[in-house]
């Protein structure tokens, strides 16, 4: 039975994308990457459960480390200029080697949050973005 193909698709499958043409078809035995399949056409009216504006909370996690809340607080006010960095929530975890954020933005749009997401996500210092 053939390896099944995952095509490439979003801001977390280019990432994925890189890495798979990076590799060598013996890193995954049994799994390929179909980076010919062509994304979907955009859709004309997407259909969304927000009603925008609106306030969106996005939770950010990482390792604790030195500029990380700096690096957050300039992403988010690239796709939200209005957002207070001041407004930033920071946890740490009950050891300190984590720190999770949450940023509440308030979006206009749905493209807003989703070039928010990747940014975010591409991040070196990021791990989880929710």
């Amino acid at each position: 039975m053939p390896a099944p193909a995952i095509p490439a698709r979003g801001c977390v499958e280019r990432r994925a994308t890189a890495y798979w043409q990076d590799s060598s078809p013996e890193t995954f035995p049994g799994w390929s990457i179909d980076i010919s399949t062509p994304a979907p056409a955009p859709v004309v009216a997407q259909v969304s459960a927000l009603a925008f504006p609106c306030t969106f909370p996005i939770k950010v996690m990482g390792r604790t480390r030195d500029g990380f809340a700096q690096a957050i607080v300039e992403i988010v006010q690239r796709h939200a200029p209005d957002f207070v960095a001041a407004t930033l929530e920071m946890r740490t975890s009950s050891a300190g080697n984590y720190l999770s954020m949450t940023a509440t933005v308030n979006a206009t749009s749905r493209e807003q949050l989703d070039d928010l997401y990747c940014e975010l996500v591409a991040h070196e210092m990021v791990a989880m973005v929710l």
